[in-house]
């Protein structure tokens, strides 16, 4: 992995990355045969060019795996420079747990690059100035609006999806969001993984967690994602 960084401004130019360490070790998840089927089916899709309207994500399952693949480059992109730059007096154990978060993160942008191939958007740049990485609090909260995003963002995109494959593999990675939306919340607050008061519920009367559409959630994730996106060929 590899980024450039202009400490004047904050920004971060996500380059992706030609291997991931740890991966292996952690066997997190075996997406080989996966991203094969889903490759070649990708590769018949021509890549939107970047336009005066933004950074075109497709449409049909292409737009929303690109759609999926911005978010996951966000997410990479902050837990990297978390543990590049550990807050003060972290413990061995959350930075162990950050540390897993980032893998896993790192291991979710790869398998949609890969998938998309040459269908798959251009590294996206981040900016991260509104968060003080110095400071726990302010990197927690960061993260725990990442993963309560993240969650709404595939648990609204999955009635959009038509092929079954990338609705089984989607649900696949959103559980894993949500435990790490768990994880953070517990960080944060012991006991607290569904929400410790009624405007923080992340868990309807009905158990079950909230959803976004797109355009919600990349007005939200638009404070940090310098490059601009463009959704409008997205299915609804």
């Amino acid at each position: 992995m590899t980024k450039n960084i202009d400490s004047t401004e904050g920004k971060i130019l996500v380059e992706p990355a030609k291997t991931v360490s740890g991966l292996s070790r952690r066997k997190f998840l075996n997406y080989a045969g996966a991203s094969a089927s889903l490759a070649l089916l990708a590769a018949a899709c021509k890549k939107d060019d970047v336009m005066n309207d933004g950074v075109n994500l497709g449409s049909g399952d292409t737009g929303i795996l690109n759609y999926a693949y911005a978010l996951e480059q966000l997410e990479a992109a902050f837990y990297i420079q978390v543990i590049k730059t550990p807050y003060a007096n972290i413990s061995a154990d959350e930075k162990s747990y950050l540390t897993d978060i980032r893998d896993h993160e790192i291991a979710h942008r790869e398998f949609f690059k890969a998938a998309l191939a040459g269908s798959a958007i251009p590294a996206l740049e981040v900016n991260f100035t509104s968060i003080n990485f110095a400071d726990r609090t302010s990197v927690l909260a960061t993260a725990k609006a990442f993963e309560d995003l993240g969650v709404s963002a595939y648990n609204g995109a999955g009635q959009l999806i038509v092929k079954a494959d990338y609705l089984v593999l989607a649900g696949k990675i959103v559980s894993v969001e949500a435990r790490h939306a768990a994880l953070i919340r517990d960080l944060i607050s012991n006991g607290s993984f569904v929400g410790n008061s009624t405007d923080d519920k992340i868990v309807d009367a009905n158990g079950r967690d909230l959803a976004r559409t797109p355009s919600e959630v990349l007005a939200i994730a638009g404070n940090y994602i310098k490059t601009k996106i463009n959704p409008s060929n997205l299915p609804s």
